[in-house]
């Protein structure tokens, strides 16, 4: 009995290009790469809003002014420069459980909802 031994066609660029020719780079080609594509979505270095804090704020109608969102982004970097990681942020008479990390907030209160005074895990606390 014989076997046959079957080789695969070798794969073949899609597109028209030249022998030894590099692929160019996405600055050179005038494309926006994917980093920078990625980091103008997501608003790198933005304060982000978990979907709880969302909900908490509009339950609360706690309304944040872009000032009051600059204040809590400078409140995140402190806490970040101190290595904390999840951080609790008192502005005015509002609160915000902050994850530094994920420059997220995870929830939102006002005064009135802040009954028992007390915040569990959290490693730090900024006041502004």
């Amino acid at each position: 009995m014989v076997d046959k031994i079957f080789y695969p066609q070798p794969i073949i660029p899609v597109g028209p290009s030249k022998e030894g020719e590099k692929p160019q780079k996405a600055a050179q080609t005038g494309q926006v790469s994917f980093k920078q594509l990625l980091d103008s979505q997501i608003g790198a270095g933005q304060v982000k809003f978990s979907s709880h804090a969302q909900q908490r704020l509009a339950t609360r109608n706690i309304q944040l002014t872009p000032g009051d969102l600059v204040k809590i982004s400078e409140a995140i970097e402190r806490a970040a420069q101190k290595g904390s990681s999840d951080s609790l942020i008192m502005m005015d008479n509002l609160a915000f459980v902050v994850s530094v990390k994920n420059k997220t907030v995870i929830t939102a209160m006002d005064e009135s909802n802040m009954k028992e005074h007390v915040f569990t895990n959290i490693d730090s606390a900024v006041i502004i």
